[in-house]
């Protein structure tokens, strides 16, 4: 009967590694996917919060900008674009009184995995808001500061 036990000793310990292996692998996909979803939301977000700051702010307020970065972090300016519109002309050629809309892109964004041992970076797809113009100045705005 021992020696029957002795053989089987370390059977328990195996399957408990391979089983916790598998399990431990899903957690972390899990909890990585779910941090990709809401870096995705937040790159959403910025974007969206870019177009109206814009919309209502000065053209080219610095403090447009910052506000996305805030709400993504890890956003650069590099990332960010933000064109005046006045549809025929080109883009950037309009000044306050003839801007008709304001689009902001967040391009090139990189998510950075954290699962260890396997160093993954994914490249977000371009995000875009485009809004139709409305007072463009920040003196009386104080969402703008």
């Amino acid at each position: 009967m021992s020696k029957a036990l002795s053989t089987q000793a370390g059977v328990a310990a195996v399957e408990f590694a391979i089983v916790c292996s598998v399990f431990f692998t899903a957690l972390l996909g899990v909890v990585e996917f779910g941090r990709l979803l809401w870096t995705w939301n937040a790159a959403t977000e910025a974007t969206r919060l870019g177009a109206r700051l814009a919309v209502v702010c000065d053209m080219n307020d610095a403090d447009i900008e910052a506000q996305m970065i805030e709400r993504l972090p890890a956003l650069t300016a590099g990332n960010i674009t933000i064109a005046y519109l006045d549809p025929p002309n080109a883009e950037n050629t309009c000044t306050v009184a003839t801007c008709k809309a304001v689009r902001v892109s967040l391009t090139g964004y990189e998510h950075e995995m954290i699962i260890p041992f396997l160093p993954l970076t994914l490249t977000l797809p371009p995000f875009t808001t485009t809004l139709r113009r409305e007072h463009m100045q920040s003196a009386s705005n104080p969402v703008c500061s």
